[in-house]
């Protein structure tokens, strides 16, 4: 049964959990026709619409990049469109990449990520000039690779100009996107305004491999029962996940799976709702 929620907040500014369930279903937008997008934002009260999409090259099973601003006379929504765990798995486990420098010259990112968020990135940024008519609230939210597209896109366009500091980074089922050192600068300057979204055993957030890739701070992490936390001890994290582990985090069926998939994010967004 669904949970009766009030329509977004257009006013929001700061943290709350139900513009956290808003971001994602905004999220799972960016995976649907850019036409339905477009009709439900209208009703949500965004009364401007731009998607974007730019196929390009590159080393991994990867043919586009998808997302779209969404702007009303409050606030901007930019959301990318992510990919499968089995999609992603290979690109973002290959270590014969190399990470290129990071927005601002600040630390490496994940060429893949780079490469994607590029193709898209200067249509991103000139839409949210062109929308951002009376000083409008700036979001960024994705889901699995859009998340990490996401966090980059807020990185660029507060240490690259026209530095504006997004009011919010909302992602679910980020995979690590840099290295330590934009991970600090990023944190200095966005970690009060990024929320991270984690379900329990997904796989994609434990990737690329540590230590060359890291997360960025201010994680929200979903347990085996759905229930929402700022932060658990390292050890329990490892105990609650072993409560629903198989042994194949990779396999369709496995809990790693599960776990990544956009319906998982939005059933536990409203399960602590409700």
């Amino acid at each position: 049964m669904a949970v009766p929620l009030a329509p977004i907040d257009h006013r929001t500014t700061g943290y709350q959990l139900s513009h956290a369930y808003w971001l994602a279903k905004a999220s799972e937008l960016a995976y649907r026709d850019k036409d339905i997008a477009r009709a439900a934002l209208a009703e949500w009260g965004f009364d401007r619409f731009r998607h974007f999409e730019s196929p390009h090259e590159m080393p991994f099973p990867l043919d586009d990049t998808q997302a779209y601003t969404a702007a009303s006379d409050r606030m901007i929504i930019t959301a990318f469109r992510g990919t499968t765990p089995q999609e992603i798995r290979d690109w973002l486990t290959d270590g014969n990449t190399p990470p290129v420098p990071g927005p601002g010259n600040k630390g490496f990112v994940h060429y893949g990520f780079h490469r994607a968020l590029a193709s898209v990135y200067p249509e991103v940024r000139d839409t949210i000039g062109q929308f951002r008519t009376s000083g409008q609230t700036v979001w960024f939210t994705g889901h699995s690779l859009g998340g990490a597209l996401a966090m980059l896109a807020g990185t660029r366009l507060y240490f690259e100009e026209p530095r504006i500091l997004a009011d919010g980074i909302y992602t679910y089922g980020q995979p690590r996107t840099c290295d330590r050192l934009l991970a600090a600068a990023y944190n200095a300057a966005l970690k009060s305004r990024t929320y991270r979204f984690v379900n329990n055993n997904d796989i994609v957030p434990q990737v690329p491999p540590a230590p060359l890739f890291t997360h960025v701070d201010s994680v929200k992490y979903f347990d085996a029962d759905g229930k929402i936390h700022d932060r658990l001890p390292f050890v329990d994290v490892l105990r609650d996940r072993v409560t629903g582990r198989t042994a194949d985090l990779f396999a369709p069926a496995s809990d790693g799976i599960r776990d990544h998939f956009m319906p998982a994010y939005l059933a536990n967004l409203e399960k602590n709702l409700a």
